[in-house]
């Protein structure tokens, strides 16, 4: 049997934590629980491949990021994940006024691609911040005003919410192949 492949992207500033998101969960689906080292995977072998295989089928995921050496805007992804560094404010600004505008006026997203907000470095929170801090009722009010499809939030290097946030990524990425499609219920409705 022939696996189906699924292109996903990750949109966000440099070095909001997408390397190292994609470094851990390369690891394997037993190394997504608690802390572990990283060692960062390298933007030139770039799409990341992930296999995965369900009662279903065999799938075929592959990662891309804004570093890739291919021009990410000519990409047609299935699914979309705007990523965010939680420990700065000014990742979160550039995400609602730059990327989630780059994705989906260049023709990257279509009207049917989901699109999902992630909240990297959870472990950087800090109450200190003088900008103030990133609270997940903030970052989830910023992502409806988006129209994101969910929103979710993890930290790569402590493993926390790791495994559920690539669980809900798998679950929303098999889902833009069926018939349903993978994004959210809701959106106007027209009567």
């Amino acid at each position: 049997m022939e696996s189906q492949t699924i292109t996903i992207l990750l949109v966000g500033d440099e070095r909001c934590g997408k390397s190292t998101f994609l470094s851990r969960i390369s690891r394997g689906r037993h190394n997504l629980k608690g802390r572990a080292s990283v060692i960062l995977l390298r933007d030139l072998d770039q799409p990341f491949i992930f296999d995965i295989r369900t009662r279903r089928g065999e799938y075929r995921f592959e990662f891309y990021d804004t570093s890739s050496p291919e021009s990410w805007r000519l990409l047609r992804p299935d699914l979309v994940i705007l990523c965010y560094d939680i420990s700065l404010r000014l990742s979160l600004i550039n995400l609602q006024r730059v990327w989630n505008k780059e994705a989906r006026t260049a023709g990257v997203t279509g009207d049917t691609t989901p699109v999902l907000m992630l909240g990297l470095k959870r472990d950087l929170r800090s109450e200190d911040d003088p900008n103030g801090i990133i609270y997940p009722q903030e970052a989830y009010r910023i992502a409806q005003e988006m129209r994101s499809d969910k929103y979710m939030e993890c930290s790569a290097v402590t493993g926390e919410l790791l495994e559920e946030v690539f669980d809900d990524i798998c679950t929303t990425a098999l889902r833009t192949i069926t018939s349903e499609g993978g994004q959210s219920e809701g959106g106007c409705v027209i009567l």
